[in-house]
């Protein structure tokens, strides 16, 4: 039976893909750091599909439990035959700081994780033939937000690099790039949304069958929504200067309260 491997799978995005691809009659192994966010999940999703459910707890920025997830990757009973790379957070402190914590940490979660496991997953894939890699980035990557954009930057080029070194072997790698999403992230990462549109905003579940139909199809690059496929059209012909401009208008208005802590999409 097809099994699908969810990182930051109890919450938002990283959720909606483990609902989405269970009812589609995949086995799920969530991966994610809360354990009883974990099993409720776990227990959730097998009651509703009938879907048998794996919970892993693992913390991305520990790279002894990204190898342990690297393992369950490469295992041969049982293989995963889709990949989403979906943990991350929201990035608080300032490209110009003396103290690098923050980004390092992002850089091990959103980028070396992401790196690890897709090239685990890509070897394993590629033996058999067949396989799916989705990187979660965003449309922050295209934009000059700080930390973050430079982090989902470097997921949407990655993840074209390894289509490009991955092509004709059957497995097929896309980036989802999705705009503002319903989810607690934005809650989780302090970050103030009250002055961006009501018509800005998309459903998890809009974004997830956006993505899964497109790398279906064979897209590298997955933009849910015609709004924002047009939004970033006009960033990627706009002079550079101009997003720059952009970037700190949007920057400006949504600082927020520092969290409490991390979570993922």
């Amino acid at each position: 039976m097809a099994t699908a491997l969810i990182t930051g799978a109890t919450s938002g995005i990283g959720l909606t893909f483990a609902q989405h691809l269970a009812r589609q009659g995949y086995d799920i192994v969530l991966v994610a750091r809360d354990a009883r966010r974990l099993d409720e999940t776990a227990e959730s999703i097998t009651a509703a599909t009938g879907r048998h459910v794996e919970a892993m707890r693992a913390d991305l920025s520990d790279r002894s439990d990204v190898a342990r997830v690297a393992q369950r990757l490469s295992a041969g009973e049982r293989p995963v035959e889709v990949l989403v790379n979906n943990a991350g957070f929201g990035i608080h402190q300032p490209l110009a700081s003396e103290d690098g914590v923050e980004h390092e940490k992002a850089i091990e979660v959103m980028c070396r994780a992401v790196l690890v496991l897709g090239g685990v997953a890509a070897k394993a894939m590629t033996s058999r033939g067949v396989g799916m890699i989705i990187n979660v980035s965003s449309t922050a990557g295209f934009m000059a937000l700080g930390g973050y954009s430079a982090v989902k930057a470097w997921v949407t080029a990655y993840s074209e690099s390894l289509s490009v070194e991955l092509r004709g072997s059957g497995v097929q790698v896309t980036a989802l790039c999705p705009g503002w999403v319903r989810t607690e992230f934005h809650q989780r990462a302090g970050l103030s949304t009250s002055s961006i549109p009501s018509w800005l905003w998309v459903d998890s579940d809009q974004v997830v069958a956006t993505a899964l139909k497109d790398a279906g199809r064979g897209k590298v690059i997955s933009i849910p929504t015609m709004r924002y496929r047009g939004l970033m059209w006009c960033v990627h012909h706009l002079p550079r200067g101009a997003v720059r401009a952009i970037s700190g208008k949007i920057t400006s208005k949504r600082k927020g309260p520092k969290p409490g802590g991390e979570e993922a999409r």
